[in-house]
């Protein structure tokens, strides 16, 4: 069994986060690295229409992943919070609701792009250069749908038991195999798009193997035996109250990033290409931050569960110190090495003029998002799913969508590459203000919750 209770409760702060955010650090890289592969690999054929096709096949990917973070995200801040109040029994209950649902809802998706897929082609925008290409990497990723959505729940919650080092390792499987077969298939076999697609689902599998042998093996509280399924008793409601919120994260990214290739695409099919690359490439200053952040929210779930509402703030100032050092180091990187980074993806002039503009404005709230991530995860962590699910949807939602379609107008393919920029520093302001209201609201209720006690 594994719930970590010295770390959570008792360990310093420094050593604290380091134990839980530093393998969703380096799973978040390797999930950079499994990201870039795909658009690398592609790159090295010096087709643009194929590296247009994956960047505007990649939003449709990337909801499969938002609908496994749904029950894994939610799952995790449930499982912590059950561990923090002593319900094991809880915690395997709400797994095993978590494995099922999310095996279920990627069924159900697998059928509905399948059957749905000329619609799908349509709504991205695919052109007649690249529809071809798009149709064959979204039809090998819905039938892996359902091992990208388990994997990635499970990943998850084995960090809400505290087994972060276990999470990273399934996901390093996956990645690794799926960068060693993108070459294999995407180049030696020439198979293009498909190899790369085909990679990635067989990479999902792998991870998915690893994560059951290591709870069928015993040392987990978690558990997928069927006789542990529950739903009632507020485990579904628990679950989806904080999974809706953090999976509408990526589900709206999935979507503005729909609406931004549409944008693109008014402008030809080499911005979609160049966005791409860039925003492939930002993924290390925001996964990393991502990373860090996510880490912490069982910290936050077990010591809010635990009504240790003076640790919990000594964790959320810690780790917003570290996510602003860690912000500042990846942009100043970026930053310097733009042109090699865009021209290590693709060997064409255009894409990579375009490409290094792109890069430059995505970069200029690399410093500080880390704190709208944080501010998201404390939240989440403490359960506080109204909250959680406004600032959600900011960034890539209520913000940036509008961003897009006012800035496109006034400023033409300028406006467009500016819009994240200026969405991410309204959010973060947003979120600010909300975070800090509440975990000031929390410390006063607790000061009297005290105060009341020595009185009696």
């Amino acid at each position: 069994m594994n719930t970590n209770k010295e770390l959570f409760e008792h360990a310093p702060i420094s050593k604290a986060v380091a134990v839980m955010a530093v393998p969703t650090i380096i799973t978040m890289l390797v999930v950079v690295i499994y990201n870039m592969a795909d658009t690398f690999f592609i790159g090295q054929t010096n087709d643009a229409m194929q590296v247009a096709a994956v960047s505007l096949s990649t939003p449709v990917f990337m909801l499969f992943m938002a609908l496994g973070n749904l029950f894994g995200i939610g799952g995790s801040s449930a499982i912590s919070r059950a561990l923090g109040a002593g319900q094991d029994e809880r915690a395997k209950h709400i797994s095993a609701f978590c494995a099922y649902a999310a095996l279920g809802t990627g069924v159900l998706f697998m059928l509905i792009f399948l059957v749905g897929m000329n619609g799908i082609l349509a709504l991205i925008g695919a052109s007649e250069n690249t529809i071809g290409y798009a149709r064959t990497y979204l039809s090998y990723v819905a039938f892996g749908g359902p091992f990208i959505m388990f994997g990635t729940a499970f990943g998850h919650m084995l960090r809400g038991e505290g087994a972060a080092k276990q999470s990273m390792a399934g996901n390093m499987i996956g990645t690794v195999t799926n960068i060693i077969l993108d070459p294999v298939l995407i180049l030696w076999a020439g198979m293009g798009v498909a190899g790369a697609a085909i990679a990635t689902v067989i990479g999902n599998m792998a991870a998915c193997c690893f994560y059951l042998r290591y709870l069928l093996r015993g040392k987990s509280v978690l558990s997928i035996h069927p006789k542990q399924f529950r739903a009632g008793d507020g485990i579904a409601l628990g679950v989806l109250a904080i999974g809706i919120p953090a999976s509408l994260n990526n589900i709206l990214m999935s979507c503005s990033n729909i609406i931004y290739n549409k944008e693109l695409v008014g402008y030809g099919d080499t911005p979609v290409a160049a966005m791409g690359v860039a925003m492939k490439a930002n993924m290390l200053v925001v996964l990393l931050q991502i990373g860090l952040c996510s880490g912490i929210q069982p910290l936050i779930g077990y010591n809010y569960g635990a009504g240790n509402t003076k640790r919990l703030k000594q964790v959320f100032r810690f780790t917003g110190m570290c996510a602003v050092a860690l912000g500042t180091l990846l942009t100043l990187l970026m930053v310097v090495a733009r042109e090699p980074i865009i021209r290590a993806f693709i060997d064409d002039a255009a894409v990579i003029e375009q490409g290094i503009k792109m890069m430059i404005a995505l970069q200029l709230s690399g410093p500080v998002i880390g704190i709208l991530f944080l501010c998201i995860n404390t939240l989440q962590g403490m359960g506080k799913a109204v909250p959680s699910l406004v600032l959600t949807i900011c960034r890539q939602g209520l913000v940036f969508i509008p961003m897009i379609l006012i800035l496109n107008t006034i400023f033409g393919l300028d406006g467009i590459i500016y819009a994240q920029p200026v969405a991410d520093y309204v959010s973060i302001v947003i979120a600010v203000a909300i975070c800090l209201t509440i975990l000031r609201k929390q410390e006063a209720a607790h000061a009297k919750e005290e105060k009341e006690k020595a009185l009696e």
